[in-house]
């Protein structure tokens, strides 16, 4: 009988979860296994996600593949994954006191502060930026925001004018962004700490017209439509958090663990930045992106 895979993510608007539940599916299907998807309706609801982890939980999959909506807040119910003797794998997020088989992320203080420098030396040192920052809850959102602050601090001609949360959603950033934008007549660069949030700040920045859309925005995730924004000048450059990449090798690693192979407790996958230079090599959408190798993602 084929192997069956269970995969929380926390929500269906941010296309870099669209790219993970993408990742999954195409490396189950390589695999020979299959995959359920769980998603929340509201984005990032803890309460609807530890509901869909029950019910994943109940379905009794080979393993279960998730990204917590918080490190802790669902924890009983991961201990019961255990108890169910269930292979356990995190990606993207983790629980802070709940053991899985392997966690697959990157360095978020990392991603954040080299996308951060790359925006200040564009600039010269010099600058109003405006930040913007993840969801309260997630615990990717923290460590990008002191990425941010830390690679500031150094400049003296640099000012954080602003900052703001924009929770990782589009809407909420352009919404952050134009009431920024009211109070602040000159911004010279934008810090968001996603591409989906990058995106809002470049909507709202493109109605201003005391700025215009040439103020510089960086963000975080190398999602399809980031691609094309840097292609057409809209985004200067981006930070590859690869959810996609990241759920592959969780789905990979969970049919390792049912073949009774060790897997790393930690997969950390290299910083990388995206910008003009070097974007064709991921224009393409997540259908059709390269599946990461695993002796490569094991041995960075």
């Amino acid at each position: 009988m084929a192997l069956r895979f269970a995969c929380i993510s926390k929500n269906k608007t941010n296309p870099a979860y669209e790219g993970a539940r993408i990742g999954a599916g195409r490396v189950a299907e390589r695999l020979g296994a299959s995959v359920d998807h769980f998603t929340p309706d509201i984005p990032d609801d803890i309460d609807q996600q530890e509901g869909l982890l029950r019910h994943a939980l109940d379905s009794a999959p080979d393993a279960i593949l998730i990204s917590p909506a918080h490190p802790s807040a669902l924890d009983g119910t991961l201990r019961d994954v255990l108890a169910a003797d269930i292979p356990l794998i995190y990606f993207v997020c983790s629980s802070d006191a709940v053991p899985a088989s392997t966690f697959i992320t990157s360095d978020n203080y990392s991603l954040a502060f080299r996308i951060a420098d790359y925006l200040i030396t564009a600039l010269g040192g010099k600058g109003n930026l405006v930040l913007l920052e993840g969801a309260a809850n997630s615990p990717t959102s923290a460590p990008r925001t002191q990425g941010f602050l830390d690679a500031m601090a150094p400049h003296s001609g640099i000012t954080c004018a602003a900052q703001a949360r924009g929770d990782y959603q589009l809407a909420d950033a352009r919404d952050a962004m134009t009431r920024i934008l009211v109070e602040n007549s000159t911004i010279h660069g934008v810090l968001a700490a996603n591409d989906f949030m990058a995106m809002g700040v470049i909507e709202a920045l493109e109605a201003a017209e005391a700025v215009g859309p040439s103020t510089p925005v960086v963000g975080i995730n190398a999602m399809p439509k980031a691609i094309s924004a840097i292609q057409q000048g809209r985004l200067l450059a981006t930070a590859a958090f690869d959810a996609m990449a990241m759920a592959c090798i969780a789905a990979e690693a969970a049919h390792r663990v049912i073949l009774g192979e060790a897997v790393p407790p930690v997969i950390e996958l290299p910083v990388e930045i995206v910008d003009g230079s070097n974007c064709g090599q991921w224009d393409l959408p997540y259908e059709q992106r390269p599946l990461p190798d695993w002796a490569s993602a094991t041995s960075a």
